[in-house]
């Protein structure tokens, strides 16, 4: 779907867990076929985040629009235009990795399923485990195939929570590699990450977040490794693998 606003945007943001706010008033916009990094340590409220774009977790206030369309209102229609990787690969373990795709191709309603699934998987270079049960699978396969479900109905907008998380290098180059090659249009993609570096590298804007708020927020272009990690500690004050 088509949009002359932004792909994604947020207002007023706030979550809160009892006395807790994992997110306290977020603004943020994602204009369409941007990549946008999220950095911040443990608890900064990046997972939350995540799963309220995905309408996996509601929010306690503010609002969110994705592709003009108010979250709130239209949750069905917005799933529909949305793929996420988490740390959950949201695939049944009893069940082979095809039976999996098939059972979301018929959830998306996808025509030529069968030819969608045997493609994203070639392009993750998983065929030879298609027909293995998910629960007999190592992490990192899983997660290979949980990519290959995030991209099974070409959403125009992709969610990415530390989706580096149980990967070897060489998937991770081959995850980037598909989100760039998988289709003619460029996705929207809002990612979190601990790895300055390679997120740096990735987006086209980045925001820091520490507390449930945004602590810092710029383009990417222009900007090198060094001086983020000196804005990454000023914000935060973490290092360690945040400043890899």
């Amino acid at each position: 779907m088509a949009t002359n606003g932004p792909a994604i945007e947020v207002k007023e943001l706030t979550k809160f867990f009892g006395n807790h706010h994992a997110l306290d008033g977020i603004d943020l916009s994602v204009e369409p076929g941007k990549t946008l990094a999220v950095f911040g340590p443990n608890g900064a409220g990046k997972t939350t985040l995540i799963k309220i774009l995905a309408s996996i977790m509601k929010p306690s206030a503010g609002e969110v629009f994705i592709n003009g369309l108010n979250l709130k209102d239209n949750a069905e229609l917005v799933r529909a235009r949305i793929g996420i990787v988490s740390h959950q690969i949201f695939l049944y373990s009893n069940l082979t990795a095809y039976e999996n795709l098939l059972f979301y191709s018929r959830m998306y309603d996808i025509a030529d399923y069968k030819q969608r699934i045997y493609q994203v998987v070639s392009m993750l270079g998983m065929q030879s485990r298609l027909y293995d049960r998910i629960g007999t699978l190592s992490r990192g396969m899983q997660q290979r195939f949980s990519i290959a479900r995030c991209l099974l109905h070409k959403p125009s907008i992709i969610l990415l929570d530390e989706p580096e998380t149980g990967l070897d290098q060489y998937a991770i180059s081959m995850l980037w590699d598909t989100l760039k090659e998988d289709g003619s249009q460029k996705l929207t993609t809002v990612f979190t990450s601990h790895h300055l570096e390679r997120g740096l590298n990735t987006c086209d804007y980045l925001i820091i977040l520490n507390r449930g708020k945004i602590a810092h927020q710029e383009p990417s272009k222009g900007l090198d490794l060094a001086s983020l990690k000196a804005v990454y500690r000023n914000c935060t004050g973490a290092g360690g693998e945040n400043t890899k």
